[in-house]
């Protein structure tokens, strides 16, 4: 049950973090390859924060999600705008690209030494009968369920999120009532930044990281993404939970290093039994034959 419970806890912050990647996924049918280093510059930048003021670092996430919604502004208007027009291949070679500048940053700016940010609770937990809880990990993992139980309100209940389920299933169709897709895409993609960047504060917590710990956290987050579903942010969530309590049981009664391996091994298994993920829907491709 230990076990369980430590994957439980980590796949709910996987989920946070990978659903910036579903959620821009679903909506402009890109593969974000930013996603690894915003999600880091979010950690580097709770650090700085915390180090200047001495605050806990879950309140910097409101800070750090505006910010990083101007930057996620600013990789849509500056990169992802102008790569559409030359396909999905060129869009996903221009993040990449945008990746290896912004990790470049992050380097000239702290240097390439581990961070982590200190807390009172880091070492601490309590315990509830033979069960250990990681007062940190439940933190994070609460504050994490919280933010996506906030983006399941914004998308089911308010006019932007309508609005993006419009232009995601029929984007002609949502042109036509009155809908500004561009703005709509632009919202999203910045919205999936600023929720990639809480993500990053919270395992700012949890684990040291260094500037390139973002190809770690995109390969993570693509095997969420292809386990349950591309576009589906429920699917992100239970493939969230399932990688969690993978990645902590072979931990546990395997090796480390296995486990590290583990989010490959997901992909590669997901893509031969079933492709389409755990709530993906198979699509139709017609051939054309000469």
């Amino acid at each position: 049950m230990q076990p369980l419970l430590f994957g439980l806890l980590v796949g709910g912050v996987y989920a946070l973090a990978s659903s910036g990647l579903t959620l821009i996924f679903g909506v402009m049918r890109i593969v974000n390859l930013t996603h690894g280093a915003v999600l880091i510059a979010g950690a580097f930048l709770t650090y700085t924060i915390c180090t200047a003021t001495g605050i806990d670092p879950f309140a910097t996430i409101p800070v750090v999600g505006a910010v990083l919604a101007g930057l996620g502004w600013l990789i849509h208007k500056l990169v992802v705008q102008r790569a559409e027009h030359g396909g999905e291949g060129t869009v996903i070679l221009s993040t990449l690209a945008f990746a290896m500048v912004l990790e470049g940053v992050t380097i000239l700016i702290w240097g390439h030494e581990p961070h982590t940010v200190a807390t009172s609770y880091a070492r601490a937990s309590f315990r509830l009968g033979d069960l250990v809880f990681p007062t940190a990990q439940v933190y994070g993992s609460a504050v994490a369920l919280a933010l996506l139980a906030a983006l399941y309100m914004v998308l089911n209940h308010t006019w932007l999120g309508r609005a993006v389920r419009a232009a995601t299933a029929n984007p002609q169709g949502a042109e036509l009532v009155g809908i500004r897709v561009e703005r709509v895409n632009l919202a999203a993609f910045a919205l999936g930044i600023a929720l990639t960047g809480a993500a990053g504060s919270i395992l700012a917590v949890l684990s040291p990281f260094t500037p390139d710990s973002g190809e770690q956290w995109i390969g993570l987050g693509l095997a969420i993404v292809v386990l349950g579903g591309m576009g589906s942010l429920g699917g992100a969530l239970l493939g969230a939970l399932i990688l969690g309590v993978a990645e902590t049981f072979t931990a546990t009664y395997g090796s480390p290093a296995w486990a590290t391996a583990m989010p490959f091994a997901v992909i590669v298994l997901v893509l031969l039994l079933r492709p389409q993920g755990i709530f993906g829907v198979r699509v139709r491709q017609d051939v054309v034959t000469a």
